[in-house]
């Protein structure tokens, strides 16, 4: 039965009869997956999803968390945080779960994490925002971040565009949380060490063409155009740039600069671009187990897809949460996240290897397949940079960058 189904099936058994509800939410523990099936996230939503999924059912092989099965919801934000409001509603009244995971953009995460406050869950993210670090957005401390900052991209910017030699930076951001939060933090990184930053242009999304934006940043002769985008904006401004003949080097989140990037322009126009994305902890054994379960699901390596490598944290992180409060109370989980993620502790790679460490009465740290999954007072990570040149059409890692 698909998750879809069971989602249907359970909401309608829900409302028919509520003592056999009751029953059900006895039985489990609900969490919902909620993730960018669709829009611009769609790359990776799917992965994310299915690996929420396929992490859960290690879960409940290993005789579930503290006793109990974890049943999963899946729902689709769109990439857009109205949807994402919706669908949230959804999973919070009708399927009751009992938390939210894998929220991709920033915008979207700003948008549900009051929902999930309110409603007294944890929310677990790989949006990049400042903004969900602090108040009022993580006022309760239930907001907990797998992926870097936008503050932290911009820094790893910034030690790139030292690397390749830039000097004349320009910066261009779309209008939301993310984009002006990767190029604001790039310029800041900039300004530290001792660089002159240039013009930086905000743009609105939705826009059929960027010609005006783009001839602002490129009447300043710039060496390098640092982009806080996403890929449907991305591929029409790198187009009009092409067509414009005006030689310039371009650093890109790799989130805008990917597969589809290239597929959609070509190698002819994306050549040189330098993409820039986290990388997942590749040496770990919690990275071999998520990359066995990636491809036997998605029949891909898990490397094409640094966002399922965090939902699958999400879900064991999770799991060993409730195994360690042995409560299935927010308050419990909330306290013991950083109990099995942060060290000291015995490292532990997998649910069933930590499950059997909690029953013997050891500390654990789960060393993730994302990174290394030490959160901060914010419920933040760091993990390492890796810088991607497009080249002849191939996405090259070339280095790795650490802050």
């Amino acid at each position: 039965m698909t998750t879809h189904r069971r989602t249907l099936l359970a909401a309608s058994a829900g409302l028919l009869a509520a003592p056999r509800f009751a029953r059900a939410q006895a039985e489990t523990f609900r969490i919902g997956a909620l993730n960018p099936v669709t829009g611009a996230g769609s790359p990776y939503g799917a992965g994310m999803q299915r690996m929420i999924v396929a992490a859960v059912e290690a879960i409940n092989a290993a005789g579930g968390a503290n006793g109990r099965r974890i049943e999963v919801f899946s729902e689709d934000t769109q990439t857009a945080p109205q949807a994402a409001v919706l669908a949230a509603k959804k999973l919070i009244e009708v399927n009751r779960v009992r938390a939210i995971l894998g929220t991709w953009s920033s915008g979207v995460s700003l948008a549900v994490i009051p929902l999930t406050n309110d409603a007294d869950m944890i929310l677990m993210h790989t949006s990049g925002a400042p903004a969900l670090s602090v108040p009022p957005a993580n006022a309760r401390h239930l907001g907990y971040r797998f992926q870097a900052t936008n503050d932290r991209f911009g820094r790893a910017f910034a030690e790139i565009a030292v690397k390749e030699g830039f000097r004349r930076p320009a910066t261009m951001a779309f209008n939301n949380a993310s984009g002006i939060g990767n190029t604001e933090g790039f310029r800041r990184a900039w300004a530290a060490k001792g660089f002159q930053n240039g013009v930086h242009v905000v743009y609105e999304p939705n826009q059929p063409s960027y010609r005006a934006e783009l001839l602002r940043v490129l009447a300043t002769r710039p060496d390098v155009i640092v982009m806080g985008s996403f890929l449907p904006d991305t591929t029409i401004i790198l187009r009009e740039w092409f067509q414009m003949g005006v030689p310039v080097k371009w650093i890109i989140p790799a989130w805008a600069a990917n597969p589809q990037l290239v597929q959609a322009l070509g190698p002819a126009v994306t050549e040189g671009i330098i993409a820039v994305d986290s990388v997942s902890n590749e040496g770990s054994p919690a990275f071999a187990a998520y990359d066995a379960a990636y491809r036997r699901t998605m029949n891909q390596p898990g490397l094409s897809n640094v966002y399922a490598a965090m939902t699958w944290d999400m879900a064991t992180t999770l799991g060993l949460a409730i195994e360690q409060a042995k409560s299935f109370e927010t308050a419990a989980i909330n306290a013991a996240i950083r109990q099995v993620a942060n060290p000291p502790g015995e490292g532990v790679s997998t649910f069933a290897e930590g499950k059997a460490a909690i029953a013997a009465g050891r500390k654990v740290n789960y060393d993730g397949a994302s990174s290394v999954l030490d959160f901060d007072e914010f419920g933040d990570v760091t993990p390492d940079f890796g810088v991607f040149f497009i080249e002849r059409g191939q996405i090259v890692r070339k280095y790795v960058v650490k802050i």
